[in-house]
């Protein structure tokens, strides 16, 4: 564990030391302009100290954006609860409340796409028909830019009145059924010609195949899979909620920043979902390791 720590640990140093380096004249030419204004002497230490706290840095520092989550988080929770207006529930100017609203979608979709995905999978490896039609069809799909697409969705459900967290938790779905497609039709495909030779000497029936050797044969590939998918789920979910002027969620996050120049609290929202994201991929990986091990897999 120590040795695989080392080389992220070091990696993470060095993004860090080249983000803060990368500040300096990223951010240095508005305090140049600032002291000839003033007609003031800048010194380097100057220069370099004013760069990581400017209020609208074109590139915050790492601590900015590490305060800001701080202080979207944990301070805006704890003084939300303590106010007049608040009734139990999440402050509406939380990164927790915007990340929950984008999670409920993301969760949503990601279930939506993963049936389908693994429905789709199944018709593929059992049915040529589907195998020749449905899978050049899937692949399709995914060429056309979810930028694209997202607002044509979202313009469709509000005119037939579904509006709320369907129309995003369908961009989610649509980013993250072809990762399971592809990653079910190779695990289902995993058993080897002797192996399902072996199940025909028993007169096994094609659902007792796919039960006792192509299913628990296609369990690493789906775990597999279910990694992309949910990452590409959250990323569905944001765009779902750019195009609609969304009063809520990290993609609204991301807008109001935009909106009024806060670099800061778009890069906070950027990391909320890179946290969000890391930590359900890392919660799929605990149940692979769970589910494997009973299954008398390897890991």
């Amino acid at each position: 564990m120590r040795r695989s720590a080392i080389p992220v640990l070091t990696v993470v140093a060095v993004i860090f030391s080249l983000w803060y380096i990368a500040c300096v004249p990223m951010n240095g030419q508005w305090t140049r302009d600032q002291a000839q204004r003033a007609g003031e002497e800048l010194s380097f230490p100057t220069l370099v100290a004013d760069t990581m706290s400017q209020d609208r840095p074109r590139l915050p520092a790492p601590h900015q954006v590490a305060v800001e989550l701080w202080n979207s988080t944990v301070v805006e929770e704890a003084t939300g609860r303590r106010g007049l207006w608040n009734t139990g529930s999440l402050s509406n100017r939380s990164l927790i409340y915007h990340g929950w609203v984008t999670l409920s979608a993301t969760l949503l979709g990601f279930a939506f796409g993963t049936g389908m995905g693994i429905l789709l999978a199944i018709g593929i490896v059992h049915n040529r028909a589907m195998d020749q039609s449905v899978m050049p069809w899937a692949i399709a799909s995914q060429t056309i830019p979810i930028l694209a697409i997202a607002p044509m969705i979202i313009v469709v459900f509000n005119a037939v009145g579904i509006t709320g967290i369907i129309p995003k938790a369908i961009i989610s779905a649509y980013l993250s059924f072809f990762p399971v497609v592809v990653g079910m039709v190779k695990g289902l495909r995993a058993p080897e010609v002797m192996q399902l030779d072996l199940m025909k000497t028993y007169s096994a029936t094609r659902a007792e195949v796919f039960a006792k050797l192509r299913w628990p044969s296609s369990m690493p590939y789906l775990f597999a899979s279910l990694k992309v998918g949910i990452a590409a789920s959250i990323v569905g979910a944001i765009v779902g909620e750019l195009p609609t002027g969304a009063v809520a969620g990290l993609g609204a996050r991301l807008l109001s920043g935009s909106y009024y120049g806060q670099t800061i609290q778009i890069w906070s929202a950027l990391f909320a979902a890179a946290i969000l994201a890391a930590s359900l991929v890392g919660l799929i990986g605990l149940i692979q390791r769970i589910t494997l091990k009973r299954m008398g897999m390897a890991q």
